[in-house]
């Protein structure tokens, strides 16, 4: 048995102060007491003790691209142009040292668990590996080397787009994306198990790369005697080219397509929702949405009708996307300061909602509805954030999300074994890592 002592948790019922929180050898949640007294047996911890942040959304090999796309402006589709060129060079490898660095990032930024919307699959002209899973086998290795949790969103991407014409071929590069169709997609991915560490979920990786009459097959994938039961994520109306794209060849939106084809439902997260009409809105009731505000901010994406989305019934989440930054207290901030932007009204949502939606709710959304509480019977995956840096000092403690920052972060415990501790990761240097990953790619791509 292992006892935890800090000055505030954030609890189920809200915050409470001196926090002991027990956990037995399995790494679960045995006591939460409040109001206590610290013993000379409890780890003391610093600052509140959240529940692990969820990651609802992440390409972890767009990691390289960090700082190397501003030279002179561009578009989201200039923007994809480099990351074709870094998917197009990546192998296992180099995918897993990558991917290692990134998820170590994570976990230094209070992040226990990552929904990896995963699409780079075979090798190049899209060609499987000996294992046809040699890439998503990299990240759970990559996962589990770092200490995080990772839910694989196996991503199904047949298409190289759509045009008022119809579906446009693949380039060479999106052939690395590609299975023959939905039903070889599924197969490939059938041979994927699930272990203590990953979950296994679904992708359509957008209706421009996804044909409508192959939408049900995936969405099939997703549900045992006709009930959904994996999560299935969307990437969804993130720029008007899309919307416009799929209107012009369907007269549908891309939710309204997503909607007549039976893909929406409460296992679905539609990632970025934002470009859409009251309508749209309307019709994702009951889903999950999935918000990056640093990489729609970074791509100029815009901004999404987050708070309409909340009170029509939609569970929000955040993601770091293309990881412009990790640091999902920004995510969560800027979940609030873009609503304040575009409506100039403060508090647009809580300092709790925005709790929620980095742990319990993004929990959920990943397929891990055992996580994201301290409670008695959960996973002991903590993290503790300190209130006296120059970020927090001051702060109040259920404010924590409005002041913090991933540097701020102190401990990380994921099924009661310790990742992080006094902000070192048991990896080490993990900036070192990072550029060990980078050269790799040295003279290939960067």
């Amino acid at each position: 048995m292992t006892s935890y002592w800090a000055p505030h948790a954030w609890l189920p019922s809200g915050i409470a102060s001196d926090v002991r929180v027990s956990v037995d050898t399995e790494g679960l949640i045995t006591s939460v007491e409040s109001g206590i007294t610290p013993s000379p047996e409890d780890e003391r911890l610093p600052g509140v003790l959240l529940p692990g942040l969820a990651n609802a959304h992440s390409h972890a090999f767009h990691r390289a691209l960090r700082g190397r796309t501003h030279a002179d402006g561009g578009s989201f589709w200039t923007w994809r142009t480099v990351m074709y060129d870094v998917a197009g060079k990546l192998d296992p490898d180099s995918y897993l040292a990558l991917a290692r660095a990134v998820y170590a990032e994570m976990a230094l930024a209070g992040i226990t668990c990552v929904g990896e919307f995963h699409y780079l699959h075979h090798d190049r002209g899209g060609k499987p590996y000996a294992d046809p899973n040699a890439m998503g086998e990299a990240l759970r290795q990559a996962a589990s080397d770092a200490g995080i949790r990772i839910t694989l969103l196996d991503t199904c991407y047949l298409t190289g787009g759509l045009t008022a014409d119809g579906y446009t071929p693949l380039n060479d590069v999106q052939r690395r994306f590609a299975d023959p169709d939905a039903d070889a997609w599924a197969e490939r991915v059938s041979a994927l198990r699930a272990s203590a560490g990953m979950r296994i979920g679904a992708a359509i990786h957008s209706v421009r790369a996804v044909p409508r009459e192959q939408l049900s097959s995936v969405t099939a994938f997703t549900r045992k005697d006709g009930v959904r039961e994996a999560p299935l994520h969307v990437h969804l109306s993130e720029q008007p080219a899309e919307n416009q794209a799929c209107l012009d060849r369907f007269g549908l939106t891309p939710t309204a397509l997503l909607k007549d084809e039976g893909v929406l439902g409460p296992q679905t997260s539609l990632v970025h929702a934002t470009h859409l009409t009251e309508t749209d809105i309307a019709d994702l009731t009951g889903t999950f949405a999935c918000f990056c505000p640093t990489t729609e901010r970074d791509l100029a994406d815009g901004i999404g009708p987050a708070r309409v989305l909340a009170e029509a019934g939609a569970t929000l989440t955040l993601g770091s996307d293309q990881h412009a930054v990790i640091d999902l207290f920004e995510e969560a901030r800027g979940l609030e300061m873009h609503e304040r932007l575009s409506t100039l009204q403060r508090g647009r949502f809580t300092p709790g909602e925005l709790l929620n939606a980095l742990t319990v709710d993004g929990q959920r959304s990943l397929g891990w509805p055992e996580l994201g509480q301290i409670k008695v019977g959960a996973p002991a995956d903590l993290i503790a954030v300190r209130l006296d840096s120059v970020r927090t000092a001051g702060s109040r403690p259920e404010q924590v999300a409005l002041s913090a920052g991933a540097g701020d972060v102190d401990t990380v415990i994921v099924g009661g074994q310790k990742v992080v501790s006094g902000g070192q990761h048991r990896l080490g240097d993990v900036g070192g890592l990072l550029g060990k990953a980078f050269d790799l790619l040295e003279g290939k791509v960067l």
